[in-house]
Parts: structure tokens; sequence; C-alpha cells
């Protein structure tokens, strides 16, 4: 199913394929009640999670029948969302100006690594090329490491298709109010740069080290990092207020170490790791999950995706759809008058191609001209 309710309904989207943050954004904006329409390559692998709720049309956009066909159907839309690199949807006659000559208030919004303007934007690239150039890969890992990709969670979804979707949004509002679309250069690179705002402001005031594992939430301070445990598990220590860190200590036995007396002291770092390490490895997570329960100690346990599918936390707040061995995150955020009772379904590649071709205007004959083709 498509979402027939949510904050966005009667909004509707045309998403021209892609792959990683180009549909993330599409997901994010169907989640959330967006009619999204996604454009597919007949022989497009469908993802079970990134391409849920969105009904698929096969159109050949390097034929013009195909061509005219992306323009009739973005002529319904609010917004289209592509992922093409520089150039290509100009040559295909998709792009910006040839979409918006039939309505001005049309929002495009375009997905790229390094954007569609300076040296590199026609350089490709994949996540960790573009989180390495905005300076976010060099603060993940150790200090023996080297950096350490995080997924590809900081370019493609934070810094790429998230940010889409909120650049996208931001241009309908706009039209909805001068009648006047724009166009929406999301480049990950800055999309990544942007995450690190917070960093970059203690870089600023002189308190972040530019080095890895050198700070206080890169894993470099003892309060603010992973442990192994007896079982090969690790638990996750955030401890970072003073009153958290006095409970922490009480519950480990260690209110009577002095180095744990003077923690903001780097010097003592290595030492309060050590024996932190040291004390963790004396019992398994499970053993360390009940020891902590109910406490103010900031102690969790490091779950796997499928540990996590099934906490308790997270099956009473129903963070995952569950159904068998498939795994959905559920839509986030949570709107109160639009709940939302399960993720939309994942369907095959084409699947909608006359309906949404009747919807968009075609006539019976139009469609089956354009099928036959």
């Amino acid at each position: 199913m498509t979402r027939s309710h949510g904050p966005l309904t009667g909004t509707r989207i045309l998403e021209l394929g892609g792959i990683g943050p180009t549909p993330f954004c599409g997901m994010l904006l169907s989640d959330l009640g967006a009619d999204v329409i996604r454009v597919d390559r007949p022989e497009q692998k469908v993802h079970t999670v990134l391409h849920r709720g969105r009904r698929s049309v096969v159109l050949d956009l390097k034929s013009p029948a195909g061509r005219d066909a992306a323009r009739r159907i973005a002529a319904t839309c609010d917004a289209v969302v592509e992922g093409f690199r520089p150039g290509v949807v100009e040559r295909l006659g998709l792009g910006p100006a040839d979409l918006r000559t039939s309505d001005p208030a049309l929002v495009h919004g375009r997905m790229t690594g390094f954007g569609n303007s300076g040296p590199e934007a026609r350089t490709p690239g994949h996540d960790i090329n573009y989180i390495a150039l905005s300076g976010v890969l060099h603060t993940i890992g150790t200090a023996d490491s080297g950096p350490v990709p995080p997924l590809n969670l900081v370019g493609d979804f934070g810094g790429g298709g998230m940010l889409l979707a909120l650049g996208v949004l931001s241009g309908i509002l706009q039209a909805r109010r001068t009648g006047c679309g724009d166009v929406i250069d999301c480049a990950m690179v800055d999309g990544a740069a942007l995450l690190n705002a917070m960093t970059l402001g203690l870089l600023n005031e002189g308190v972040w080290q530019d080095e890895r594992a050198s700070n206080l939430l890169d894993g470099g301070a003892p309060w603010y990092r992973t442990y192994r445990c007896a079982d090969g598990a690790h638990v996750a220590v955030g401890c970072v207020e003073p009153q958290f860190w006095a409970e922490f200590r009480r519950l480990l036995g260690t209110d009577s170490d002095p180095d744990f007396d003077r923690r903001e002291e780097r010097a003592r770092w290595p030492r309060i790791a050590a024996r932190l390490e040291a004390i963790f490895l004396t019992r398994s997570r499970a053993d360390w999950e009940t020891h902590f329960a109910g406490s103010q100690a900031c102690v969790t346990p490091v779950l796997s995706m499928r540990e996590a599918a099934v906490h308790p936390h997270n099956v009473c707040r129903r963070t995952f759809h569950v159904a068998g061995d498939s795994i959905h995150p559920m839509p986030a955020p949570r709107f109160r008058s639009s709940p939302v009772d399960e993720p939309g379904d994942t369907r095959p590649v084409g699947s909608a191609t006359r309906d949404v071709l009747a919807d968009c205007g075609f006539t019976e004959g139009e469609v089956d001209q354009l099928l036959d083709r």
C-alpha cells in the first residue's frame, strides 16, 4: 500500500530513479503521506525498504515518448527529485528549465555528491569520498585504526537524502506562498559538513583537538566509548555529566580511585580506560545490562540490528516493523494526529505504470501506445 494519510497527504512527488540518497528521500516523503511516483528502468532491482510505499512506473527516458510522458507526470507534481550526475537530466530534456516552463511553481530537487558547481562537480564518487572531502571522515575511528567509514549514513542518508527532503519541503512551502518554485542543489559534501556543525563550533572554540580519539565525543574520553564484555559483546558508556559519572562509578566500585576523581585531566584517560576495560571483561553484556538497569549511569548494550528489532523498548514504541525475517524501520518522526500503522508495501517495478499514467491525464489509447513501445 501507499500512504493514504499523513501530514504530506495531497502532495505529489516525481522521483527519477537513482540509488541510495534519492530513494531514501522518496521513502521519507512517502512515509509521511506524499504520493511519490518513482520512474524505474525495467531491470531496476527493488530494495525492500528504500523503495517502499511508492508507485513505480517504467518509462524509456531515452525515447521522445518516454520523456514526454515524464514531463506530463511532472506537470501534476509539486516537486521532482533526481540523483543524476550534473548535466544528465538536461541532456534528456528533463532539467529544471524544461520541467518548469509549463509549471513555474514546480520544485526541482537535485541530489549529487559534490554539487552542481565547483571543480569536483563532475567527478564520480561515493559516500566515503564525499565525507572525506567534508572533513568528517577524518574525525571517525581510533588513533591506531585510521579513519573508519560510518557505513554510508553520514553522506548518503543524513547529509544527502534527509537534507534533500528538507530542501524539497521548504521549496514547496515557498512555492505555495509565492507561486514560484526553486531548484534545490543538495550536495552530500555540503550536507556532511552541515552535520558536523557542533564539532566545528567546538574546534573554533579551541576545545576540540583535530585528531581522532582525542576528544569528549569521538571515543577519546573513557566515559564516552564502548567496552568489550566477557562474551565478546559490547556495552556503550556515555556518562558525560558529573551526576551520571558519579552513579557510574558507584555501580562499578571505583569510588576510591584517584584517577576517576580527576577525569578532566587528559593524562589520566589511558589509565581510566584500562581500568574500565578490565572491569567490563569480567562479566557478560547481559550481566552488565542487568547491573545497570534502572540506573542513571548511561550504560546500554550495543545491539545488533536483529537484536535491536526485538528489544523491549523498541517493541513498545514500535520502532521497527518485523514480519518474518524482514525488518523495516517505522516511519519517523511521529505525528499525533496522523499515526502510521505500518510501512507501505514495496511494489514490483512498473506495477503502477498504467494507473499512474491514467491519473496524470493520459487517455487509454495513449497508455496502450506507450506500453506497446
